[in-house]
């Protein structure tokens, strides 16, 4: 019986407990080739998954774990020099609260950001880094930020930072039923906003401080394109096809992995199990190909088919018509 990791995003837990995985980590050296890089894939595609094979592939913390979380896997059996050589720090921007003025949202960032690093002392303090004198400021989180780079330069390794969900708060801000909801929005994005202001910070922290990769993830480019100024260094994974199946399945995968669970039903229900599972299975690359609103899935014209589906078909037919 297959163990799908339903609702699970701790890459070690999967890997060292049994549960279904495809394996990823034969991206590693291809993500490699940039320093700061944007992924950005709708909800439910597995991108805190893929956060957490980076955040266990690179922690100088797990190296003696390495074997047992990919001894099995491609990129165990030809890892790359960089491997367990950072320190990781990992943020989430779906923790940030949107309720609230400006202020509240801004105070609920620096929490989230200070309670990270402090984390971030303890950790590698329990595996033999000092880094003990990090400053956490409570009213100035990224000038906590910048304490915590000066220490780990000090202890002679760099930082990789992940951010999950980069857009979470700045969406939920934007899609707010209030009048006033476009003007929060501006105010978080625009100008010296908050979070424009957070990505200028971590910009000039990858200029020789101690901040040596970021990798970031998100729902869509939108935001990022309002803060671009703050934050204009990220290379957008968005639509390369070497990273279409970092996230979710390709169809050789579904039919392995999805068809065989449901063997025991009728040759019927099979064939029904393998129609939904092309339409709401996130299999990238055949929605790219796909300028059609799915013609071999019935449920698209529904009106309870996934929003982030059609705004992702939206979104690329509006690059393409740029682009042409």
């Amino acid at each position: 019986m297959i163990k799908f990791p339903y609702g699970m995003s701790d890459f070690r837990q999967i890997i060292t407990e049994g549960y279904f995985y495809c394996d990823r980590t034969a991206a590693i050296p291809l993500l490699e080739r940039g320093k700061t890089q944007l992924f950005i894939r709708p909800r439910r595609f597995g991108k805190s998954l893929a956060l957490s094979m980076l955040e266990n592939y690179y922690d100088i913390a797990r190296k003696d774990a390495f074997d047992d979380i990919f001894g099995r896997l491609a990129i165990g059996r030809d890892p790359t020099p960089l491997r367990n050589s950072y320190f990781i720090l990992r943020l989430d921007f779906s923790c940030v609260d949107p309720m609230g003025t400006p202020e509240d949202v801004k105070r609920s960032l620096y929490n989230h950001i200070n309670v990270r690093l402090e984390n971030f002392v303890l950790y590698y303090g329990d595996n033999g880094f000092d880094l003990s004198r990090m400053k956490v400021n409570p009213e100035d989180a990224l000038s906590s930020i910048e304490s915590l780079l000066g220490v780990t330069q000090s202890a002679g390794h760099p930082v990789f930072l992940l951010i999950d969900e980069y857009d979470n708060f700045a969406n939920t801000i934007m899609m707010l039923p209030t009048l006033d909801s476009r003007e929060r929005y501006e105010s978080v994005v625009h100008d010296e906003g908050l979070l424009r202001t957070v990505f200028k910070v971590v910009k000039a922290s990858t200029s020789g401080t101690g901040l040596d990769r970021v990798f970031i993830t998100g729902v869509s480019p939108v935001v990022m394109s309002d803060i671009t100024s703050g934050h204009n260094i990220a290379e957008d994974l968005f639509l390369e096809p070497e990273f279409w199946d970092l996230c979710g399945f390709r169809e050789a995968a579904r039919r392995c992995t999805i068809l065989p669970s449901v063997f025991i039903f009728s040759s019927s229900s099979r064939s029904g199990a393998n129609t939904r599972a092309r339409c709401w299975m996130p299999i990238f690359p055949w929605m790219i190909r796909s300028w059609n609103m799915w013609p071999e899935c019935p449920e698209a014209g529904n009106l309870f088919f996934p929003w982030w589906k059609k705004v992702v078909i939206l979104l690329f037919r509006i690059s393409r018509t740029d682009s042409g």
